[in-house]
């Protein structure tokens, strides 16, 4: 697994070069298309991926997009706002519009389900699974990073962040990954965490949508182009996206393959 992270950053960053250099977009060959409406999807670190269709039915596919499983409970917490699917074997579903959390295993059946509204969190956007199958939600109301047990219990608790950064910081994803929590608001940035809730960094670059961090790097598509930032080394760099990525519903990349999804349906891309 750690070759293919190291893999990764070398192709991303080699395409970041060869890019920016020649002022040219990103070069993408169609692997797969499927066809349909959808309005999200998530693909995990197995290639898997998880389809979020107009009427709230969860479709796992596998790698060569056959149907590997389906979530059917569409009527009961309303519209699903996210999945969490860096765990293949616990799959978070969050209905925000209900604060709640539905958990579900590899093969998309029910195994638990948690009202954040019993331990207090009435409104949030980020919510994400932590590295020790405990949960992380961003309480919108008081500002505060929460860890969150399969039992609705919070176990910790960040400083407001109001207070801490003097604005209201509201972010839109939270993610827990190489040690560290990130979360990103699109008008203030980045800011990372340690896993007690004390700040560590900042970066202030905004306005990136489709957002990921992956060994140190974070990642974001803007108006013009892919961008990466490394937070070791403070080096940014560019790749001109090209139509296929920018005019898409959603984007996600792994190692050279990008997941596209537009109002035709979900593609998979190669890059040249």
């Amino acid at each position: 697994m750690g070759r293919l992270v190291c893999l990764f950053v070398t192709c991303f960053i080699a395409l970041s070069v060869h890019a920016t250099g020649n002022d040219t977009a990103l070069q993408l060959v169609k692997e797969k298309h499927l066809p349909g409406n959808y309005k999200d999807f998530y693909a995990d670190n197995f290639g898997n991926v998880f389809l979020v269709s107009l009427n709230n039915q969860v479709k796992k596919l596998n790698q060569q997009f056959d149907s590997a499983g389906v979530f059917n409970d569409i009527r009961r917490y309303g519209d699903i706002y996210k999945l969490d699917v860096t765990n293949p074997l616990k799959i978070l579903v969050y209905y925000r519009d209900f604060t709640t959390i539905v958990i579900l295993d590899r093969f998309l059946n029910v195994r638990n389900t948690i009202d954040l509204r019993n331990a207090g969190i009435m409104q949030a956007k980020a919510v994400a699974q932590s590295y020790d199958n405990n949960y992380w939600v961003f309480d919108e109301l008081n500002g505060k990073i929460k860890k969150v047990d399969d039992n609705g219990t919070v176990l910790l608790e960040s400083p407001d962040l109001r207070i801490l950064f003097a604005y209201e910081y509201n972010p839109q994803y939270i993610t827990d990954t190489d040690g560290a929590l990130y979360l990103y608001d699109t008008k203030k940035g980045w800011t990372i965490f340690d896993y007690y809730g004390a700040f560590k960094k900042r970066v202030d670059v905004t306005g990136w949508k489709d957002v990921s961090v992956n060994r140190n790097v974070l990642r974001g598509l803007d108006s013009c182009c892919l961008q990466n930032y490394n937070v070791a080394t403070f080096a940014q760099q560019q790749v001109p996206a090209g139509a296929a990525l920018l005019n898409a519903v959603k984007i996600q990349q792994q190692l050279n393959r990008f997941f596209v999804l537009n109002n035709q349906g979900l593609f998979l891309y190669s890059t040249k």
